[in-house]
């Protein structure tokens, strides 16, 4: 609990307390206070969505911009004023935004509640997945445990990673090195030396091969073939942590049928109403990432005099300059695509 770390103590504490022994307690005392503080149905209604992306600056919805991605349809009839309209968050890059961002309610029953979701042009952007300080475990190479300083002027965007290592035993792998071994069988995202990117079951045994620029997983596909996973509902897959039937800050990543990557996160959702998210959000194959309300996290950048980072997530528990300095846990940074191979830089 006293090692360097990017959290408070009191969020520390619990992790040390579930890394020794103690995760059935936490669970169940995450499971009894997640249900105690569970939303209600109804309530009165949203008038108006979080602003995200330039929308509220200097830059105009893309509704009839751009083919594609498609708006995301609403889930209430009345959609409010830029409801599932996509907002670049920053320059175009060769006359297309290479990251997009907006805000949806997600249920008809719960209309209070908001989903975060970004696209990222998998053409004019490149991703890359880092090491935290303790996340992986047993990483080879931790390196900054940060955005590079040197790869930071082509910056576009930062989230959070998958569940830790220990909460199903979720493989990595970083340039031909094994971080965690891959598991047969679960969820991954895995970005390939030749710049294409994917979201599929892993069946390549323990080591990625000479191809993939990075791997990480997290847990069982929620999506498949565009269709939920027929498993969401059973608890065990996903681990006891907050008991699923609990309603919690959970976020995701999935594939788009044209290969971009959306990045979606939202509080209050079971895994299943997050995969429904991520499935209205156009992904044809999607995995959990982190949950709880630590960490979800979703930063957009422009530069100006600078780098300024905008938070897309609204978690008043991390500052928006998380992954600029180090962190514990790991994470993935979209930067401006360079010509070449894909691989992920440390320096």
């Amino acid at each position: 609990m006293l090692q360097p770390s990017s959290l408070p103590l009191g969020v520390r504490s619990v992790e040390w307390l579930r890394n020794h022994h103690g995760n059935w307690l936490v669970d169940e005392v995450e499971h009894v206070y997640y249900g105690w503080k569970a939303p209600h149905k109804g309530g009165p209604q949203l008038k108006a969505l979080p602003t995200v992306g330039l929308s509220g600056r200097r830059a105009k919805p893309l509704a009839r911009v751009t083919a594609w991605p498609p708006r995301i349809k609403p889930v209430f009839p009345v959609p409010l004023p830029r409801e599932g309209i996509w907002t670049r968050t920053g320059p175009l890059v060769d006359g297309r935004a290479p990251v997009l961002v907006t805000t949806f309610r997600s249920e008809l029953a719960y209309p209070r509640i908001v989903a975060y979701v970004a696209w990222f042009d998998h053409v004019r952007t490149a991703l890359a997945f880092y090491p935290g300080r303790y996340e992986p475990p047993s990483a080879p190479v931790r390196g900054p445990m940060s955005v590079p300083s040197s790869q930071r002027w082509r910056l576009f965007a930062t989230f959070n990673g998958g569940f830790t290592y220990v909460d199903g035993h979720n493989g990595s792998a970083i340039n031909g090195l094994s971080y965690e071994p891959l598991k047969d069988g679960l969820a991954t995202l895995i970005g390939y030396r030749n710049g294409r990117l994917d979201i599929k079951t892993w069946t390549g045994g323990s080591n990625a091969g000479p191809t993939v620029a990075f791997a990480r997983q997290s847990l069982p596909l929620i999506i498949q073939g565009g269709r939920l996973n027929p498993a969401l509902n059973d608890t065990s897959p996903w681990g006891y942590t907050l008991g699923n039937a609990v309603r919690v800050w959970r976020t995701g990543v999935g594939i788009d049928r044209r290969g971009n990557v959306i990045y979606a996160a939202a509080n209050d959702q079971t895994v299943t109403t997050l995969a429904l998210i991520l499935q209205r959000a156009g992904a044809v194959r999607a995995m959990q990432f982190d949950i709880n309300p630590e960490w979800p996290t979703m930063i957009t950048y422009r530069h100006y005099h600078g780098l300024v980072p905008d938070k897309i997530v609204p978690n008043v528990q991390q500052p928006a300059t998380r992954y600029l300095v180090a962190d514990d846990r790991d994470f993935f940074a979209v930067y401006r695509r360079l010509p070449g191979p894909v691989t992920v830089p440390f320096k």
